[in-house]
């Protein structure tokens, strides 16, 4: 089994579905990183990530929005495709097993909707938490 994971800002405000009785969450997030070329020109690199998160609760989609940061960790897989003009591109996707939701995001208000649960503050892991607990662990 393949594992990732990232640690990046929501593109847009995530969409959520409804396939056969279960809850989608898709959304995409983006790590951006910055780097000096030989002659000292600062780049900027940016990486999207496309990510669904399939859950029976969907609890978390209204902390979900625009620049909100993420932890994600999941199963990766590569699409590919081919475009209009003849070429073919790929795209990056995550199954997500497990979400974070980290640091604030300023456009947001510093307190949950209040319809939500006071559980999803920031810090809090959606997902399977591994059997293992920290105190088993040989380090």
């Amino acid at each position: 089994m393949l594992k990732t994971t990232a640690i990046g800002h929501l593109g847009k405000d995530c969409v959520v579905n409804d396939v056969n009785g279960k809850g989608v969450i898709n959304f995409s997030i983006a790590h951006s990183e910055k780097y000096k070329d030989a002659q000292g020109t600062q780049h900027e690199k940016t990486t999207w990530v496309e990510c669904s998160l399939w859950r029976d609760s969907v609890s978390i989609a209204p902390y979900l929005k625009k620049g909100q940061q993420v932890y994600v960790e999941g199963q990766p897989e590569i699409r590919t495709y081919q475009k209009q003009d003849g070429s073919f591109g790929a795209t990056f996707r995550l199954r997500v097993s497990q979400i974070q939701l980290l640091g604030g995001n300023p456009n947001q208000q510093s307190t949950p909707p209040p319809s939500q649960p006071q559980q999803a503050s920031t810090n809090q892991f959606w997902g399977k938490q591994d059997s293992e607990s920290v105190d088993d662990l040989p380090f």
